[in-house]
């Protein structure tokens, strides 16, 4: 079963994928975050052409585990991606996904702004992602 990681930004969105078997994430792509319903309709598309189950998409919680605007918004994303897709949408708290993208991508010497930016989103993508991997393996005891 395939799930599709979402790092949903204003700016740019970052997609991942899980392997078949539920336990790896991978970089897909990053889209940008133009037009919200062009980017749904495209989420919704690569859902159906990979064959996801379900969807994973970044929570931004306050670093004190409370919701403000950013997790609204991701709620609200939250609702248009199923009834787009039809797929159950499952929340992660992605709290610093980003920094921690940004501190490997550091460690690898991996320069120039313009590609790193678009990684950034969908390495934090899939840092989401593995993050509900790894406790769904967890909880079902793999």
């Amino acid at each position: 079963m395939r799930v599709l990681g979402i790092d949903f930004g204003e700016k740019r969105t970052g997609i991942s994928i899980s392997d078949e078997m539920g336990m790896i994430a991978s970089p897909l792509k990053t889209i940008k975050t133009a037009d919200i319903n062009a980017l749904v309709q495209e989420i919704s598309a690569i859902a159906k052409e990979n064959k996801a189950a379900k969807i994973v998409l970044g929570l931004p919680l306050n670093m004190n585990g409370t919701s403000g605007a950013s997790a609204e918004k991701a709620t609200s994303f939250m609702k248009l991606l199923q009834d787009a897709t039809g797929l159950e949408v499952i929340l992660q708290d992605e709290r610093l996904t980003t920094v921690s993208a940004h501190k490997v991508l550091n460690e690898s010497n991996f320069s120039g702004s313009k590609k790193r930016k678009n990684i950034i989103d969908t390495l934090a993508s899939c840092m989401i992602l593995q993050a509900y991997l790894n406790k769904e393996a967890i909880k079902n005891g793999r």
